[in-house]
């Protein structure tokens, strides 16, 4: 298990994520803000989905998920068919122009990423993909419940444990 100090310097590199995903949104067309370029990439990975599949995988609300999608079906991007199982449900699927937005999306990234990690080795980037799944994987799914930590850390009290006070 890692050291007090290594997970410290781990929040501190994750801090510093930021500036990363900032690098990214910062190449994205006007047109198509950061939460819109998710559900595109979504839908190209995973193929055709429900409304609800859709905000299971973004981590967020509904709402939320509903504003994303309603950006990206105006410009033609995605269509909203009835779900043949259930009439009251949507069926999310890209379109023609979808499929080009997320191509051009897909370029602007790589060359970005091809652009600043250029000197890392092969084996390297490969790390760094392999390293960034699983953590993304031992979060699980940000909306549901929180698992209790194994270790309190070390700011919590434990409230069994009687106090003394001393009398003013």
């Amino acid at each position: 298990m890692a050291e007090q100090a290594q997970y410290e310097e781990l929040a501190r590199q994750l801090s510093a994520i930021g500036a990363v995903k900032r690098g990214l949104g910062r190449i994205l067309p006007p047109e198509c803000p950061a939460g819109s370029a998710a559900v595109l990439t979504l839908l190209g990975r995973y193929g055709e989905m429900r409304m609800s599949r859709l905000a299971e995988l973004l981590s967020v609300d509904m709402s939320v998920t509903s504003r994303h999608v309603a950006h990206v079906a105006d410009r033609g991007w995605i269509e909203r068919c009835p779900d043949p199982a259930d009439k009251r449900s949507r069926i999310l699927r890209l379109t023609e122009t979808g499929h080009a937005q997320l191509d051009e999306l897909s370029l602007r990234t790589s060359r970005l990423l091809s652009d600043r990690l250029g000197h890392w080795s092969d084996d390297e980037v490969g790390l760094l993909i392999e390293l960034m799944g699983r953590l993304r994987e031992s979060f699980g799914d940000c909306r549901s419940p929180q698992r209790a930590p194994a270790h309190p850390p070390p700011y919590a009290t434990d409230v069994s444990e009687p106090t003394t006070r001393t009398p003013a």
